[in-house]
């Protein structure tokens, strides 16, 4: 039997690898503290499952549902979206619903790249980026992130020759792994860029609310207005803890929404309706379990970069996500995998590797605060132990 070439790349994943650590860690009777993930603990609001539990005994929910029977869904989102950033949205032409932002990132390059062409993405950056160019037979071109840049990619860094042959650029602000913010004035420059090169600008955007400062970070289509280039994508999981009910949704440029509505056509239908009236609910309901989920993420944070700091591994506070990016320490410096599988065996505590978000990841590991605080601080302890013991 013989498989496509384009599932080659999406055969070594080191996710996959920490996977058997876990089942490993749990087969020698650890308890696991899964830090690994980056899946809410927090509840759905009442709200939302409320109008989700409305729509179940209404047959009229029950059938497949179509891209006209989402208009109120489109509606609800597109005042959401202007209310919050001041751009007007059309429903009709500049939304389109997803079974979560991350298909909008795999199918859209489906959409745009031939294969060979190139597509730019942050290193590190989200596995499933990379995963959709694969599918489309792309090539990468991996944008590196560092530090001492403030994890922002240097476009005049792009060799001429990648850009000739470039048809799409993928952002992501505020940044998994790194919780780096992008200011408005650097998605001025990749409007910009991207407008120069003719390249379609996407920026992936789950972490809209989840900021720390009281500042909202900017959507890209605050840097292009006009919609000349972009497309963002949004998802529930994170504001509205709606995770398992997979909803997203994607706003931007009309003929961008068009090309990504007939992959999606030719893909599947739409979720249940009832998910969407759930998702009409949070959209348009009360904002404080948003306040809620930024607060306790904060509480977290702060709790989880103390107890570090309070063994010795000095990392910086980050300003946004649910995750912290920590540089190892010596001597797993250039060791990210090894020192992920060795601990979770260890200790039972499961955290991703650096290498796993892309080359410039080596070095890091990513902690998930999807715990309540004194498992937080139970983790670290354990991570101390694993430390010392080296």
């Amino acid at each position: 039997m013989q498989f496509a070439n384009r599932l080659t790349p999406l055969q070594s994943n080191v996710f996959a690898d920490m996977d058997q650590a876990k089942a490993r860690a749990r087969a020698a009777g650890r308890s696991l503290i899964d830090l690994s993930l980056g899946s809410s603990d927090l509840p759905t609001p009442g709200h939302i499952l409320n109008a989700i539990a409305q729509s179940l005994p209404d047959p009229a929910t029950h059938g497949y549902l179509l891209f006209h029977g989402t208009q109120s869904f489109r509606e609800a989102a597109a005042t959401w979206y202007t209310q919050k950033f001041g751009i007007a949205v059309d429903p009709e032409t500049e939304v389109l619903p997803l079974v979560g932002s991350q298909e909008g990132t795999a199918h859209l390059p489906l959409a745009i790249l031939n294969p060979g062409d190139f597509a730019l993405l942050q290193d590190p950056g989200y596995p499933s980026h990379a995963g959709g160019v694969y599918l489309a037979s792309g090539q990468i071109y991996p944008m590196p992130l560092q530090a001492e840049r403030g994890f922002l990619p240097v476009f005049e860094d792009i060799p001429p020759h990648v850009l000739a042959q470039a048809r799409l650029m993928v952002l992501s602000y505020p940044h998994n792994p790194t919780t780096a913010i992008a200011p408005l004035s650097f998605f001025q420059e990749a409007v910009q860029f991207c407008q120069q090169h003719n390249l379609v600008l996407v920026h992936d955007f789950p972490y809209a609310d989840l900021v720390f400062d009281h500042t909202p970070p900017p959507s890209v289509l605050q840097a292009d207005p006009g919609k000349t280039v972009s497309i963002e994508f949004f998802t529930m999981s994170k504001s509205y803890n709606m995770g398992g009910f997979r909803v997203g949704y994607a706003i931007g440029n009309a003929d961008l929404i068009r090309a990504l509505r007939q992959v999606k056509a030719a893909v599947d239908f739409n979720q249940y309706r009832g998910i969407l009236n759930g998702a009409i609910a949070a959209l348009t309901g009360p904002q404080t379990g948003v306040t809620t989920v930024v607060e306790t993420f904060r509480q977290r944070r702060d709790v989880f970069v103390n107890a570090l700091q309070q063994i010795g591994w000095q990392v910086p506070v980050p300003p946004a996500t649910m995750y912290v990016w920590a540089r190892l320490p010596d001597p797993w410096a250039t060791r990210s995998v090894q020192f992920c599988t060795e601990l979770v065996e260890a200790t039972g505590v499961a955290v991703s590797p650096g290498a796993g978000f892309g080359k410039s990841g080596e070095g890091y590991v990513r902690f998930a605060l999807v715990h309540e605080p004194a498992v937080l601080e139970r983790a670290v302890t354990a991570i101390a132990s694993f430390l010392n013991a080296e």
